[in-house]
């Protein structure tokens, strides 16, 4: 197993935001870093067996807080909100199936506005 480095780019998401699919890497955690300053949201669900619609929690993430992802937390895929955003991944590489994905199965929507800027 090796641990990677890249850097992903998130495309903006207009809210409400549907949320579609989870996903979780059952062989290693995978962190985000923003390199810009700009808010995300961060979706998260236990990581025992398929999660639930009732447990999602969502988080708005300031453009300066990472998020580490614990092995096998389900999450949604990164998130953006203002614009295009550029994320440092710290992920692993290796051999095994490292993502699973699982849709939501209601449709769920994330209708909380941005704080505004000053």
């Amino acid at each position: 197993m090796d641990t990677i480095i890249s850097i992903f780019v998130g495309q903006p998401y207009a809210l409400p935001a549907r949320l579609w699919v989870l996903e979780r890497h059952p062989l290693g955690s995978q962190a985000f870093i923003p390199l810009q300053d700009r808010p995300w949201l961060v979706v998260v669900a236990p990581a025992d067996g398929e999660p639930a619609p009732e447990q999602l929690r969502v988080f708005l993430a300031r453009g300066d807080q990472g998020v580490n992802y614990a092995t096998g937390v389900w999450h949604h895929p990164l998130i953006a909100l203002d614009a295009e955003s550029r994320f440092l991944v710290v992920d692993r590489e290796g051999p095994g199936n490292n993502c699973e994905e699982c849709p939501v199965a209601e449709d769920i929507r994330v209708i909380t506005e941005e704080p505004a800027r000053t």
